[in-house]
């Protein structure tokens, strides 16, 4: 478990105490990295300043295109689902402080998950961590020995060497995954099998929900 003091600042984000920006939320399947195949909530946080230009959800990332949300109506929400592994994603979540809405999602009985590109103060009390760096804006370094999974995108080969670099900066501990871009992964994904092949640390990350069809 890893808790963190809320950041003081949240980049030029105004948002009420208590409530955040919602694109969206929904009860599916993990469909990535170590927790694959299982159910989980998602929130979906809006608002990034990351920018990636392969992003499949670009419509996060304007915070005030999306309406604010009580952290109470979102764990309500979330509770009304048998499962109990609440995933926060975005955009980019930790743009907001989540220490209110991971600690009311932990009395729910949640554990709870987050995927970030590491870019901002870390805030809240998470279960896991899942870091996925980003060349377009590096992670902190206080994040990095947090990280309990390192999810790197491969969107071409120099790729695998930027992996490596970050791979060496995370705990001992953390899990290693390469993914492919989605739009590219004809193309990525044999040279992700051969890299782990000879590279047997690092484990691929398929994004299962986009070939089942579900959210």
């Amino acid at each position: 478990m890893n808790q963190i003091l809320p950041p003081s600042t949240h980049g030029d984000l105004r948002v009420p105490s208590g409530h955040l920006p919602v694109m969206e939320t929904f009860y599916t399947l993990q469909g990535e990295g170590s927790h694959q195949g299982k159910a989980a909530y998602f929130i979906r946080l809006a608002g990034c300043d990351v920018g990636c230009v392969w992003c499949d959800v670009k419509d996060s990332w304007e915070a005030s295109a999306h309406p604010l949300e009580s952290v109470e109506e979102i764990v309500a929400r979330a509770s009304a689902y048998p499962g109990r592994m609440a995933v926060v994603t975005g955009g980019e979540p930790l743009m907001h402080d989540c220490s209110r809405l991971t600690s009311q999602l932990k009395q729910a009985g949640f554990s709870t998950h987050i995927e970030t590109s590491g870019a901002h103060p870390l805030s809240g009390d998470w279960d896991w961590i899942c870091l996925s760096p980003k060349k377009f804006k590096a992670p902190l370094p206080g994040i990095l020995p947090m990280a309990n999974e390192l999810k790197v995108v491969v969107f071409n080969a120099s790729d695998f060497l930027w992996a490596e670099k970050y791979a060496g900066l995370v705990g001992a501990d953390c899990k290693l995954f390469l993914q492919p871009e989605w739009g590219k992964s004809g193309e990525i994904t044999p040279l992700i099998i051969d890299y782990i092949k000879n590279n047997p640390r690092w484990e691929f990350s398929l994004q299962l929900h986009k070939y089942i069809n579900v959210p």
